[in-house]
């Protein structure tokens, strides 16, 4: 019988956490709730398995983001947006949005805060999620017909619609359905 001590607990996560990380790195790409992503032109991929979204980060002031290409729920008007050549442009459409923000208001950011997907690790991109390379992309949670299948969705919910073939996004009150 062998008795370990904390320290020996302690490095073995640390251990871990350190080899997961060096996966990340190395591998570049980043599946979650699978176990591949699924071609090399991909960044990030969710599983399509479940009725989930992804929920992007919940926004007090639209001054604080600053690069092109950002997504956020914007809590002063409750809607999506997505930040373009500069200017903010609504994804949600519909104005009767609400989200409950209480919980984070309590709550301090932290501003260096940051995740990096990609080789481009020198890219000094401002965000929470950044996805650094410049030849793939991420592909979003894949739901059909989210607007039935999604029981309670949250504020700030994205996803793909595999039956309409569009990006969904949800305000707190009504889906939005895009297509270009």
């Amino acid at each position: 019988m062998r008795i370990t001590d904390s320290k020996d607990s302690t490095m073995k996560k640390n251990l871990g956490v350190v080899l997961i990380f060096v996966t990340i790195v190395i591998k570049s790409q980043v599946a979650i709730g699978k176990t591949n992503v699924t071609n090399t032109s991909v960044s990030l991929e969710f599983a399509n398995t479940e009725n989930k979204g992804m929920i992007v980060p919940y926004v007090e002031s639209t001054a604080s983001s600053t690069e092109n290409g950002t997504i956020i729920y914007d809590v002063t008007d409750h809607k999506m947006k997505y930040l373009k050549q500069g200017s903010w442009f609504d994804l949600s459409i519909d104005t009767t949005g609400q989200a409950n923000i209480a919980i984070q208001q309590s709550k301090t950011e932290l501003t260096t805060a940051k995740t990096m997907i990609g080789t481009n690790t020198s890219d000094p991109a401002n965000g929470i999620l950044v996805l650094s390379d410049t030849n793939k992309a991420m592909i979003l949670p894949k739901v059909a017909s989210p607007h039935l299948n999604i029981i309670s969705p949250a504020p700030g919910m994205m996803v793909y619609d595999t039956v309409k073939k569009q990006l969904v996004v949800y305000n707190g009150t009504v889906w939005s359905f895009w297509k270009p």
